[in-house]
């Protein structure tokens, strides 16, 4: 069994190196593609001879073909060095280790707030299916699934940090306690669209099991509405736990909206400095981190299959 399920996460690991692959390179074609001159943007609006602009272009071997450039880029990336930015000049990897804590906190709180809200919301909303509990949960999680991140943010930050003065309006504070007070609002604003997801997406599985044959069966033999729910959200716990997974990368775009709206330098204000100058090892670092964060994730939930789900478990060890 052991080694079916090694098999397993081996095919996936190795699924997983060739999207890298394959996305770092869409994604250095796109910034290659991109209107506007990064050697330009360094040397500013003022008037520059050919020969700057040429002496710039092979300092960061701009001047070298597509392929050339990304196969450099691949190489050093591969030994662990990301490169200089172009527009800070200093070193990427320590760029992205100085902001990736902020960005990571409040991703962190966010899901722990949606999941811990949501999923007890979404299955008391199957459970009252019809009534007004259930009408009001998921009205609720419309309301929330449709109203943009930056429009909450701002709501909150008029209402709690402008208006009674209970959160601070911008910065990460000094402290671990004063720091995690900060990040509470913007935690907040993206959590609640992510919890609206969660409790559309866990309503929805738990009313599909209650609708199986197996719960009349079960109900008819006299076993007990508890023993009857522990098997109906173990049965739907596949569902809820893939569309987990798959929200980490709806938390990494939320963040983006959220670090600006409340002036906070992690990985998504980062991200958005760097396509606008086209700064290309910046660019490619964070879509690297992002992608692999993401594919983990899922390697991770396909884990779990084999845990929650026996008969999941079986196909694998056979296969």
């Amino acid at each position: 069994m052991n080694r079916g399920i090694l098999a397993f996460a081996a095919r996936r690991l190795g699924m997983t190196l060739v999207l890298l692959l394959v996305l770092s390179l869409l994604v250095y074609g796109l910034m290659f593609l991109a209107p506007g001159d990064v050697a330009r943007n360094l040397l500013g609006t003022k008037n520059v001879t050919p020969e700057a602009l040429a002496q710039i272009r092979a300092q960061y071997d701009l001047d070298e073909p597509f392929l050339v450039q990304y196969w450099h880029w691949a190489g050093h990336a591969l030994a662990g060095d990301f490169g200089t930015s172009i527009r800070t000049g200093g070193p990427v990897g320590r760029m992205l280790l100085d902001r990736v804590g902020i960005t990571a906190a409040i991703s962190g709180l966010a899901f722990a707030l949606a999941v811990l809200a949501g999923v007890p919301a979404g299955v008391a909303a199957a459970l009252r299916r019809g009534r007004w509990a259930d009408r009001l949960l998921v009205g609720g999680s419309v309301v929330g699934v449709s109203a943009p991140g930056f429009a909450v943010s701002l709501i909150l930050l008029y209402v709690f940090a402008v208006g009674l003065g209970w959160f601070p309006i911008y910065g990460t504070g000094e402290g671990f306690l004063d720091g995690l007070w900060h990040l509470v609002l913007p935690s907040v604003a993206l959590a609640l669209g992510l919890g609206a997801f969660v409790v559309k997406l866990t309503r929805a599985a738990v009313v599909r099991e209650l609708d199986q044959d197996y719960v009349t069966f079960a109900r008819s033999r006299g076993l007990g509405r508890g023993t009857v729910l522990r098997i109906v959200l173990r049965n739907a716990a596949i569902p809820i736990v893939t569309s987990l997974g798959l929200m980490v990368g709806y938390l990494f775009g939320g963040t983006v909206l959220i670090e600006v709206t409340f002036a906070l330098p992690g990985l998504g204000a980062l991200l958005e400095d760097a396509v606008l100058f086209k700064d290309f090892p910046v660019v490619q670092a964070l879509t690297v981190l992002v992608a692999s964060v993401v594919s983990v994730t899922a390697l991770l939930v396909d884990l779990a299959y084999l845990a929650i789900d026996p008969r999941v478990r079986n196909r694998t060890v056979r296969s």
